[in-house]
Formats: structure tokens, C-alpha cells, sequence
């Protein structure tokens, strides 16, 4: 009997579906009476079955097919020998439960309500499906074989397609394809199902809607499938899921297993098992019928359940509204496991066939359309691919197309959901299995795998292989992160803050915000997880000028012109050199008219404001990394800061590999017309530049003119020390290429061709040019072969290359150790290196002697080349000598050096520097032309002795005083002598031999006199004063040497000056100065009693009179000039030349008499 009973229980259940189909045949006369929908026609009958599932007659049901009868009721009657029961009591469940009809208040039979369906229905369907027959059927979808077998001869059932043309009539007759299907193969209902997003009629819809429901229950019923996908069930093995197991409702689990082995062959390069031609398109076909209503996915229905109660309960069905709410939360932490899977194989879907997604297919149908991106004559497999989609719409975008802003907001959101998870990209998969596995598993959430993998490709954790790059690069390409950094879920996250603070005046989405990002990088607003998940995008952006949306749109026209690229989306590119068209755009950015084919100012702008932005890092240039990868391992990878890696391979130039040089050079020849290519030296020098260079910084074209004006204010008050550093070592690179000085480069390109062929180091060029210049001017030749520009440009590079000695690296390298030994304390620039090299100049080894000697001896020969006497005289200068050659700048400054007016810094310098000229005779180029004959006629002993590079220590102006003395020189040369001896006599410093032999003496017998803070003879009046006490023989010689030029004039004797000069001025006021001659009137007006002299005069000029008889006695002459000197200049002259005279004339007559006796007895010695 039990059995009978379950033979009776699927009678009624066989009755109440033909029940139910009876209701949807609507289209014919519905059979019983008394319900609601009588006379509203069959529409109006339809719509109200379906609300209440009850009512008619068994002759309607009688018109409809058959139950199949299953094993078990093809047994039941052979165990039971009584007929079958009628399927219904007389009058049908209506009458048996009391039912009124369709539309009764009796609310007519349910089908939850049957004892063997109530366990499922509980269990499995929402409580507000109960009482709707249809609903229940949809949730219940496969409870048992005998409901499936029933469905599936339904949906085949030429009779059930003709209740469907009945009440689609009008929408079959405007879809041609669904009015030629042939009758009784179920391809009517299937066509209709595709096409029910066209279907306007609401009686029809609702009737596909409820059918679509039914199909989509079991991969059986669904038109062709079975047929296209049995093989595929079997060798995939996805027929094992069966009724009688675990869950009775996993018919939907066969068309999931199957999108599985569809997806995983994918991602496979040599997959084991492949699926079918004929199935995929069944699989994807499937896919885009269950794309609105996420209830036909049985399998991500069943898995999601919960989850949309909990993330989307407030999202309606339909359109796909329910999937994209879904994919919105898929990685939220309380999305269960089995929902994510399933949403992921959604996807994985959508990425291979776009239609997979309604609201995406939907929305940009028009813009597919217009724009041809699903042209008939693509192979299918590509037109379908959301890739394909992506890029051809985009192209259209950055073209300047227009795309609907429903297309582009569908568009945004998958672009974001390719780039949150890698797993959606089979080419990701395929490419870069082995480097998820071993650098970034466990991060495959929102981006971070994405990221991670960049992160390798720019080597911070090993090596990425080329394939695995080409794949990540092609995915940037799809998603375009460059042109909204939403897209990227990773980045987004982390520079949220800084968006907000540092970027908060642009437009969220705009694609300036991470230019934006890029010009804070390395600044205090920068956060640092924001800062790598920035430069892993930047990389891949930097590789493609394309992915740079603003660059696209503003240099599409020039690159085409200029660089011969290709649509957006052509693959011809890809065959280029990673970061090829850009720099094809930077290096016409930077032509001159002259050279012609320069980019439009728009684009210029552009390209220059991005390679600003790039600098900052080197493996933003692709070629930049690629040919100096080991040059930057080798050379920079220790105590290297972010950002400063270009600089480390700028100091390190002349050690790197040749490829990498040449880049390395051009990019720096770049920087020095555009410095601003350098964002972090502008940063450091942003106040300088506000308060010194804001009229050059302001120039769209830079010209070098920037860094010029930087180097000039380099000493400023405002400068900071990092500006200060970054500008030196600009200074520095520039030294290793003339061509690093963009300037000097333009002005001299020609004259260093002609006159300095194959030299390349800037130093070197400019010493090249100087010296023809030099040799120019001492010839005085009819022409410069220098260039009039030139020779401008050459004296700016002259006076820069002054304020730092590492700008002049053969006398850095030379004097290395000795700034070491006696330097260490002082700072470079401003010149102070060299200042206590010359300072220390005698302890210096013998290279760095030499050539600090050089230095100072252009110094003086060009005093504008001398920056600290420059920059220490800057004002007194423009107040003595604004009209000055550069030349005679120093002889200005000597000749206004004891003014009121003078400052005493500049007076100090100025003494310095005269204690250095008369060192040697070749640091004073005026004394050196004037005694051009003299020096060689009586200094030439010294001369031979003396070796090049190396000081005289004064011996030849020495000689040269002596000289003086004894009037023997010429009168350009002994005016100069005057000078100096003049200069000397006030301080006793600019007397080199007179500091080296007397320096013992001067510091126990003139101490006093030497620390006085003003110079005006002191010193070598003590001296003189005490040579008695002098015991150094080459002291006692140098004092009586100054006693001897003093009576050569007085005005070499300051303190006899001073004391006589009003003397002088009564007494001696018509004598021409020079060759002793007011000495000598003094010392007669000493010994006229009828004058009266000053008693200061008086008193000093007896006290010279001892020292020089003591002189006379001490030092006898050293020949007949000598005592001629000392008879002119003895007190006792007169006498002297009287004796002498008188001694002349007495030899005369005895030598007179002497003759004739001679004479006389030579007459008689003939005459014998």
C-alpha cells in the first residue's frame, strides 16, 4: 500500500502540473467556470493563473502531454492489480479541497501543501513562495526525476509552442529569427528566452519569464545543450552529480562543472582535457541567457544565497543588478567561500564573453555598434572578449569620441574588477603562474597580487620573466588605470590621505590626480605604501605612452607625425622598445627652430611636465633601467636615497658601461637646458627660486637659464643646504661633458668643432678655448678665432668654475691629501678650499704647489677669475672702480686701498693678495711687463736657478730693489719697484725675503709692532732700529738693504716721510722726486744753519744718518756702483767729491810732469 501511495502522491502531482500548464496555455478558453478571468480574454487568464495556480478542468489538462512514465510507475501497476486512481476526485482538487476555482476565495490547491513536496519546500524555498504553485516549482526546480522528465517534453511540446505563439503572437511576428524556428524541438521557447530583453508585451514577458525559470532548472531542458555538452558531462566527469546524493537541487552543479573545465582550460597552456567547440558556445550561450537574473545561475543562486541576503537585500532582481552587487562585495571578509568561487567563475565568464554581463552588453550595445567593436568579420572568440571590448571602446574615448556615460561607468567598473583580482586574466595565469607561487602567494585580494608582481618586475624582489611582463603590461593596457585611479583598487586604498590633502582640489577620477600623486612622491604629504603602489603603476604607464591619458589626447597628432604611431589600440607598438615613442616626444620637445619638426606647445607642455615627474625615479625610463640595470647594482646599490639613483650614476659617468653612458649622458644633457627635470633640486630650491629666479622659472622655455641664475645665488642668505648641494653637484657633472652646460654648449658647439676637435671634458674645452683666446689678445691678432658669444658664454663658465676647487678636478685631484692634511675643517664653495690652500701654500705637497701656483698666476693675471677677492670686494669695487677692465681690477682696488672709504675686509684681501704677487715677479703681471729687460739683464743668475711652478720667494723683486737703488733700471720698471718698495715699507709682509730671514727677529724684537692690527711701518722702523741687535747675518743684510733703498728716495721711508713732509713741501718743493734727489736736499738743508727743519724731521733724518754710517761700515760696497751709491748719498757729499777731486787733479799734474821728463830723456837718449 505504501507503494500505491507514492504512485497515488505523483498522480496528484502529475495532475497539478497539467494544472499548472493548463493555466499558462492561456491562450485557449480556459475550462471551468466561475473564476475571475472569464471574458478579460487569454492574456487576462494567464496573468491571474499564475497569481493563483488553481482552477480548471480535466479537459484542458487532457489537450497536454503526457506524463513520462518513470520506473517506478512502470512497476507500480505490475505490484498493485487495481486500475490507477483518477488523478483527482470528481469535480478536481478544487472540489476535493473546497476550492472556488482560479480565482475563488477558497485559494485553491498547493502545491507545498502535498505531503512528499512540504519537507522541500520548508526547507529549501522562502516562506512567500508558498502559496504561488509556480514559485514553488522554480525553487523546488529539480526535486525529482519525474519533475524534470515532465519539463523537458513541456518545453518541446508543439502544443506548449503553440500556447506560446498564441501569447506572443505579436513579439514572434517582429523577431524574425524566433517566427522561422522549426515547431517541436523547444527552439521557439529557447529563442524567445534570448530575445526577451526585446520583448515589449507584458503578458508575453511575464510568460518567458516564468518558462525561462523552468529551462533554466536543469542543463537538460535548455534548447541543445545536452546535445552540444553530453561528450564534454562524461569526459569532464560532470554527470557524477546525481540525485540521491547530498543536495537534491544540483542539476545547476553540471553547468557549473562545465564552466570550471571551460575557464581551467583557459589558464592552462597544455590542458588535459578540452571542451568541445560546440559546448563552449553552449556553456557561454547558457551564461548570457542566465546574464539578468542571477536565479538562472542555479549554482551561484544556491551558493549566494545568504550572502545576497546580507549584502543585497535592497537590490531588485533582474538586469544583473544582483551580480554587480555581488561583485562589488566579493572580497569582503564575511562573503562566504563557496559565493566567492562562484562570482569568480562569473567573471572569469564575463572575461571571455562580454555578453556574460547584461548590464555591460546592454549598456554599451549602441556604442559596440557604432564604433565597430564586434564587426561580423572577427573571429568570435576575440570580438567576445571584454579585452577586445575594453580597448576598442577606450581607443574611441581617448580619441575624443563619444562614448554614452552608462557605456563608460559599466566599462569602469569591470576595468577595476580585472585589476582587483589577477585570476580573472587567463593570460595572467598562464604567464605568470611561477611567479605568484614564489613571491606573491596568499595576495590575491583586492589588487595586491597585481601589485605584488609589479613590484618584482621593477626588481625589489627578483626577477619577473618576459612573458609574465608582456602579460601584466597588455593588462594595464585593458584596465587603463592611467586614466582613473579608482580602477586601481590597490592604489586607492593607499593614497586615499593623500588624495585628500594634496590633491583634494581635483576632481575625483580625474586622471590629474596622479600626476598630482607624482609631484608630491618623496614629499612630507607622500605616505609611503602610497609612494610604491604609485611608482608599480607609474612603471608599466612609463612603458606605454599611450596609458597616459592626457599625454595621448594632447600629443596623438605630433607622435603620429613625428614617432609614426598607430591607433590606441593597435598591436604594432607593441614591437617597440618600451618607452620608444616618448622619448622620440622629449627628444623634439627640446629642438631648436633652427633644427625644425618641433612638437605642438601643447604637447610640449605635456611631455615636459611628465619627464619632470619621471626623473625622479630611473626606472620610470625604460631605457634608462634596461641598459644601466648592472651599472646601478654595481655602482648604486648601497647609501643610494630613493630618488637619487640618477645622480649616483652621473658622479660614477667615466666608470660606466657604454650603452649606459650615452643615456645617462643625453638625459643629463636634457637636464641642463630643462632643469627642472630635476623636481627634488627644484623642491630643495623653491625659495631661491621664489626670491631670486622667479622671472626665468616662469619661462615655458628654460634654456639653462634657471640654473645659471641658481649658481649666481648659490650663496644667499635663503639658500638651504640641500638646494646648495644639488646645485653644486650639478656643477660637478657638468664638468665630465661640455655638452652638460646647454649654454656654454649653443655658444661654443662650433669653436670647440674647429679649435678643440675629440676633447670632451668641459675643463679641458675651456682651458682650450682660453688659452687661444689669451694668445689671441698677447698677439694682438686682426680676428678672434673664438667666437664673440663664445667669449662671453667662456668667462661665464671661467668665473662659475672658480667658487668650488672640485670644478677645477686636475687641481682637486692633485690636492686631495693636502685638503685632507691642512683643509679638513673648511667647507667647499665659495672658494674657501682654495683660500686655505694658498693660505698653507708652503707646507702643500709639490704637485698641489704647482698648481695652486697656476691658479694664482691666471688669477692675477685676470683678478675676476679670483672669487674670494671678488665676492669680499664686490661693493668697494662698484664704488672705486665701476669702470675697470676686468685686468686691472686688482691695481684699481691696490691704489684706493688706504682710502677712508675702504672697507677693511676688501683692504685685508687686497693685502693678501699683494704678499702674493711679490712672492714672484710672475704673479704681478704689471711689474712683469715693465721690467721685461730688466729681469733677465740683473736677475739672471736667480732666473737660471729657479724651477718652473715654483715661487722665487721674492728673490728677483729683491734684486730688482737693489737695482733701484743704484738707478740703474728703466723708468717703467723703476716706477714699478717704487711702488712696491713703497708698498713694502708700510708693511713688512709684503717683503717676502725680509718675512723669511727676519722672522725670529721680528717676533722677539719687534712683537709689539707686529700684532698692531694696522701696518704702516712699524715693524721695519724696530728693525732698523735695532740692527745693532740683529745677530742673523741674512736679516742684518735685508735691513741694510732697506736702508740703502731708502736713501735711493724718501718716500720709500714712510716714517721719514711722514716726520719731513712738511719739510719737503718748503724746502724741497721744486725737486723732482726719484733717484734720491729730495734726500739729498734734505740732507743739505740738515746742514744749512740758516734752515730750520721740524724737529721730528730733524731727529729722524739724524737717526738715518748713524744707520747708514753704520751701514757703510757693516756692509762695505760691493762695487764701484755701490760706493758711487753711498758717496751720492753721504751727509759728507761735498767733501767727499772735494777730496776726491782734488785727488784727481794732483794725479793729474804729476802724471803731466811725469810725461815731459820722460819725454826730455828720450829727446837725449836719440840724440846720442
Amino acid at each position: 500500500m505504501a507503494a500505491c501511495g507514492r504512485v497515488r502522491r505523483m498522480f496528484r502531482l502529475s495532475a497539478a502540473l497539467q494544472l499548472l500548464l493548463i493555466a499558462a496555455a492561456g491562450a485557449q478558453k480556459v475550462l471551468g467556470q466561475g473564476g475571475h478571468g472569464q471574458g478579460q480574454g487569454p492574456g487576462a487568464n494567464f496573468i491571474s493563473l499564475v497569481g493563483q495556480a488553481g482552477g480548471g478542468g480535466v479537459q484542458g489538462a487532457q489537450q497536454l502531454p503526457q506524463l513520462p512514465h518513470s520506473p517506478q510507475l512502470q512497476q507500480q501497476p505490475q505490484q498493485q492489480p487495481q486500475p490507477p486512481q483518477p488523478p483527482f476526485p470528481a469535480g478536481g482538487p478544487s472540489a476535493r479541497r473546497g476550492g472556488a476555482g482560479p480565482g475563488g476565495p477558497g485559494g485553491g490547491w498547493k502545491l507545498a501543501e502535498e505531503e512528499f513536496c512540504r519537507e522541500d519546500v520548508t526547507r529549501v524555498c522562502p516562506k512567500h513562495t508558498w502559496s504561488n504553485n509556480l514559485a514553488v516549482l522554480e525553487c523546488l526546480q529539480d526535486v525529482r526525476e519525474l519533475l524534470w522528465n515532465y519539463k523537458l517534453n513541456l518545453t518541446t511540446d508543439p502544443k506548449f509552442e503553440s500556447v506560446a505563439r498564441e501569447v506572443c503572437k505579436s513579439t514572434i511576428s517582429e523577431i524574425k529569427e524566433c517566427a522561422d524556428e522549426p515547431v517541436g524541438k523547444g527552439y521557439l521557447v529557447s529563442c524567445l528566452v534570448d530575445h526577451r530583453g526585446n520583448i515589449t508585451e507584458y503578458q508575453c514577458h511575464q510568460y518567458i519569464t516564468k518558462m525561462t525559470a523552468i529551462i533554466f532548472s536543469d542543463y537538460r531542458l535548455i534548447c541543445g545543450f545536452m546535445d552540444d555538452c553530453k561528450n564534454d558531462i562524461n569526459i569532464l566527469k560532470c554527470g557524477s552529480i546525481r540525485l540521491g546524493e547530498k543536495d537534491a537541487h544540483s542539476q545547476g552543479e553540471v553547468v557549473s562543472c562545465l564552466e570550471k573545465g571551460l575557464v581551467k582550460e583557459a589558464e592552462e597552456r597544455e590542458p588535459k582535457t578540452q571542451v568541445s567547440e560546440l559546448c563552449k558556445k553552449a556553456i557561454l550561450r547558457v551564461a548570457e541567457l542566465s546574464s539578468d537574473d542571477f536565479h538562472l545561475d542555479r549554482h551561484l543562486y544556491f551558493a549566494c544565497r545568504d550572502d545576497r541576503e546580507r549584502f543585497c537585500e535592497n537590490t531588485q532582481a533582474g538586469e544583473g543588478r544582483v551580480y554587480k552587487c555581488l561583485f562589488n562585495h566579493k572580497f569582503e571578509e564575511s562573503m562566504s567561500e563557496k559565493c566567492r568561487e562562484a562570482l569568480t567563475t562569473r567573471q572569469k565568464l564575463i572575461a571571455q564573453d562580454y555578453k556574460v554581463s547584461y548590464s555591460l552588453a546592454k549598456s554599451c550595445k549602441s556604442d559596440l555598434k557604432k564604433y565597430r567593436c564586434n564587426v561580423e568579420n572577427l573571429p568570435r572568440s576575440r570580438e567576445a572578449r571584454l579585452s577586445y571590448l575594453l580597448m576598442c571602446l577606450e581607443s574611441a574615448v581617448h580619441r575624443g569620441r563619444q562614448v554614452s556615460s552608462e557605456c563608460q561607468g559599466e566599462m569602469l567598473d569591470y576595468r577595476r574588477m580585472l585589476m582587483e583580482d589577477f585570476s580573472l586574466s587567463p593570460e595572467i595565469i598562464l604567464s605568470c603562474r611561477g611567479e605568484i607561487e614564489h613571491h606573491c602567494s596568499g595576495l590575491h585580494r583586492k589588487g595586491r597580487t597585481l601589485h605584488c608582481l609589479m613590484k618584482v618586475v621593477r626588481g625589489e624582489k627578483g626577477d619577473l620573466g618576459m612573458n609574465c611582463q608582456q602579460a601584466l603590461q597588455t593588462l594595464i593596457q585593458e584596465t587603463d588605470p592611467g586614466a582613473d585611479y579608482r580602477i586601481d583598487r590597490a592604489l586607492n586604498e593607499a593614497c586615499e590621505s593623500v588624495i585628500q590633502t594634496a590633491c583634494k582640489h581635483i576632481r575625483s577620477g580625474d586622471p590629474m590626480i596622479l600626476s598630482c600623486l607624482m609631484e608630491h612622491l618623496y614629499t612630507e604629504k607622500m605616505v609611503e605604501d602610497c609612494e610604491h603602489r604609485l611608482l608599480e603603476l607609474q612603471y608599466f604607464i612609463s612603458r606605454d605612452w599611450k596609458l597616459d591619458p592626457v599625454l595621448y589626447r594632447k600629443c596623438q597628432g605630433d607622435a603620429s607625425r613625428l614617432c609614426h604611431t598607430h591607433g590606441w589600440n593597435e598591436t604594432n607598438e607593441l614591437m617597440m622598445t618600451p618607452g620608444a615613442v616618448f622619448s622620440c616626444l622629449y627628444r623634439h620637445a627640446y629642438r631648436t627652430e633652427e633644427q625644425g619638426r618641433r612638437l605642438s606647445r601643447e604637447c610640449r607642455a605635456e611631455v615636459q611636465r611628465i619627464l619632470h615627474q619621471r626623473a625622479m625615479d630611473v626606472k620610470l625610463d625604460p631605457a634608462l633601467q634596461d641598459k644601466c640595470l648592472i651599472d646601478l647594482g654595481k655602482w648604486c646599490s648601497e647609501k643610494t636615497e630613493t630618488g637619487q639613483e640618477l645622480e649616483c650614476l652621473q658622479d660614477h659617468l667615466d666608470d660606466l658601461a657604454v650603452e649606459c653612458r650615452d643615456i645617462v649622458g643625453n638625459l643629463t644633457e636634457l637636464e641642463s637646458e630643462d632643469i627642472q627635470i630635476e623636481a627634488l633640486l627644484m623642491r630643495a630650491c623653491e625659495p631661491i627660486i621664489q626670491n631670486f629666479c622667479h622671472d626665468v622659472a616662469d619661462n615655458q622655455i628654460d634654456s639653462g637659464d634657471l640654473m645659471e641664475c641658481l649658481i649666481q645665488n648659490k650663496h644667499q642668505k635663503d639658500m638651504n643646504e640641500k638646494c646648495a648641494i644639488g646645485v653644486t653637484h650639478f656643477q660637478l657633472v657638468q664638468m665630465k661633458d661640455f655638452r652638460f652646460s646647454y649654454k656654454f654648449k649653443m655658444a661654443c658647439k662650433e669653436d670647440v668643432l674647429k679649435l678643440c676637435p675629440n676633447i670632451k671634458k668641459k675643463v679641458d674645452v675651456v682651458i682650450c678655448l682660453s688659452t687661444t683666446v689669451r694668445n689671441d689678445t698677447l698677439q694682438e691678432a686682426k680676428e678672434h678665432r673664438v667666437s664673440l658669444k663664445c667669449r662671453k658664454q667662456l668667462r661665464v663658465e671661467e668665473l662659475e668654475m672658480t667658487e668650488d676647487i672640485r670644478l677645477e678636478p686636475d687641481l682637486y685631484e692633485a690636492c686631495k691629501n693636502d685638503i685632507k692634511n691642512y683643509c679638513s675643517a673648511v667647507q667647499y664653495g665659495n672658494a674657501q678650499i682654495i683660500e686655505c690652500l694658498k693660505e698653507n701654500k708652503k707646507q702643500l705637497s709639490t704637485r698641489c704647489h704647482q698648481k695652486v701656483f697656476k691658479l694664482q698666476e691666471t688669477e692675477m693675471m685676470d683678478p675676476e677669475l679670483d672669487y674670494t677677492l671678488m665676492r669680499v670686494c664686490k661693493q668697494m669695487i662698484k664704488r672705486f672702480c665701476p669702470e675697470a677692465d676686468s685686468k686691472t681690477m686688482l691695481q684699481c682696488l691696490k691704489q684706493n686701498k688706504n682710502s677712508e672709504l675702504m672697507d677693511p675686509k676688501c683692504k685685508q684681501m687686497i693685502t693678501k693678495r699683494q704678499i702674493t704677487q711679490n712672492t714672484d715677479y710672475r704673479l704681478n703681471p704689471v711689474l712683469r711687463k715693465a721690467c721685461k729687460a730688466d729681469i733677465p739683464k740683473f736677475c739672471h743668475g736667480i732666473l737660471t736657478k729657479a724651477k718652473d711652478d715654483s715661487e722665487l720667494e721674492g728673490q728677483v723683486i729683491s734684486c730688482l730693489k737693489l737695482r733701484y737703488a743704484d738707478q740703474r733700471l728703466s723708468s717703467d720698471c723703476e716706477d714699478q719697484i717704487r711702488i712696491i718698495i713703497q708698498e713694502s715699507a708700510l708693511d713688512y709682509r709684503l717683503d717676502p725675503q725680509l718675512q723669511l730671514h727676519c722672522s725670529e727677529e721680528i717676533s722677539s724684537l719687534c712683537a709689539e709692532e707686529a700684532a698692531a692690527q694696522e701696518q704702516t711701518g712699524q715693524v721695519e722702523e724696530c728693525l732698523k732700529v735695532n740692527l745693532l741687535k740683529i745677530k742673523t747675518e741674512m736679516c742684518k743684510k735685508e735691513v741694510l738693504n732697506m736702508l740703502k733703498e731708502s736713501k735711493a728716495d724718501i718716500f720709500v721711508d714712510p716714517v721719514l716721510h711722514t716726520a719731513c713732509a712738511l719739510d719737503i713741501k718748503h724746502h724741497c718743493a721744486a725737486i723732482t722726486p726719484g733717484r734720491g734727489r729730495q734726500m739729498s736736499c734734505l740732507m743739505e738743508a740738515l746742514e744749512d744753519k740758516r734752515v730750520r727743519l721740524q724737529p721730528e724731521c730733524k731727529k729722524r733724518l739724524n737717526d738715518r744718518i748713524e744707520m747708514w754710517s753704520y751701514a757703510a761700515k757693516v756692509a762695505p760696497a760691493d762695487g764701484f756702483s755701490d760706493l758711487a751709491m753711498q758717496v751720492m748719498t753721504s751727509p759728507s757729499k761735498n767733501y767727499i767729491l772735494s777730496v776726491i777731486s782734488g785727488s784727481i787733479c794732483i794725479l793729474f799734474l804729476i802724471g803731466l810732469m811725469c810725461g815731459r821728463i820722460t819725454k826730455r830723456v828720450t829727446r837725449e837718449l836719440k840724440d846720442r
